[in-house]
């Protein structure tokens, strides 16, 4: 059976604390796994939450602050010391090449694995599979930020009765599905459009027009919350969000579950970041986030078509 779900690695901002490790997040989709912002302690908090370096496809680094990425070294280095038998692909700001060839070869070991260097130069499409489109948004903080979004081709669901309303079976439902018509009876007639699920990954920024345009109609938003509302000044001056700024976005974006993460160590109840969040109208799923949780990707038959 196909999985589609986000495994939380960590979940602090800045520094670790007793109960949150630095970020790190695993997007399990389908077959494939798409590593996000590994910072320090990844490698065990993978080992702790049951993600082996074979489940790693992809990584995506939304900037090269060191709690975003410090964890990179010892996650390219446990996928080469696995041998992992699959090529894996890296995204990252541009700007940012330094840091990542510093990172990838920080100390020595043997490379066993084919690992693709892709930088992210502008906003865009950078990869189109069969399962998705990657796409990245520029975002706004103090060095050069972006936030990914994963979005699943549209598809036809054939409605049985409506087949058989028209006669249609065997072979000749595969050739109206080709030709999108079949002896006057077109497809829209005997179908209807499966939109694909959307996810969006947005950490460190301040609201800008990459924040909506990365979380518009996500099924699932995993975004950063640093500050609270009443630290919104702090949040604009180091370019991160609150907790209401988070889940307004979300709101005004048809959001079905908000995921809020990356909680600067200053708090220490996290029940406040959801009624904040709550406060701001969002009204869909909320989970705050907590080291080495699973949120699976909202269930396909729950969504508007």
């Amino acid at each position: 059976m196909s999985v589609r779900e986000l495994v939380v690695l960590g979940t602090a901002s800045q520094v670790p604390t007793r109960h949150r490790n630095h970020n790190g997040y695993l997007l399990r989709w389908d077959g494939e796994g798409i590593l996000f912002d590994p910072g320090e302690g990844t490698q065990r908090q993978m080992l702790r939450a049951g993600v082996a370096a074979h489940d790693i496809n992809r990584i995506c680094v939304t900037h090269f602050h060191g709690d975003h990425s410090l964890g990179l070294a010892g996650v390219i280095q446990r996928i080469n010391l696995d041998q992992v038998p699959h090529p894996v692909s890296a995204h990252y700001p541009a700007s940012g090449q330094q840091y990542f060839e510093r990172l990838r070869y920080a100390t020595a070991y043997r490379e066993s694995v084919e690992l693709t260097e892709a930088p992210v130069a502008a906003d865009g499409v950078l990869v189109e599979t069969a399962a998705y489109t990657l796409h990245a948004h520029r975002l706004s903080h103090p060095v050069e930020s972006y936030g990914y979004r994963l979005v699943e081709p549209d598809r036809r669901r054939m409605l049985p009765d409506r087949l058989a309303e028209h006669g249609i079976s065997g072979p000749d439902v595969g050739r109206i599905q080709r030709e999108g018509s079949l002896g006057g009876v077109g497809l829209d007639d005997v179908s209807e459009r499966r939109r694909g699920q959307r996810f969006a990954f947005i950490m460190d920024t301040r609201l800008c027009d990459g924040v909506y345009t990365l979380a518009e109609g996500c099924d699932l938003l995993v975004i950063e919350s640093t500050f609270l509302d009443e630290d919104a000044r702090l949040a604009t001056d180091h370019g991160h969000l609150t907790a209401g700024q988070a889940a307004r976005v979300a709101r005004e974006a048809g959001v079905r579950h908000l995921v809020l993460t990356h909680f600067s160590q200053r708090y220490g109840d996290p029940d406040v970041f959801a009624a904040q969040a709550r406060a701001a109208g969002f009204e869909g799923e909320l989970t705050i986030a907590q080291d080495l949780i699973s949120v699976p990707v909202p269930s396909r038959h729950q969504q508007q078509q």
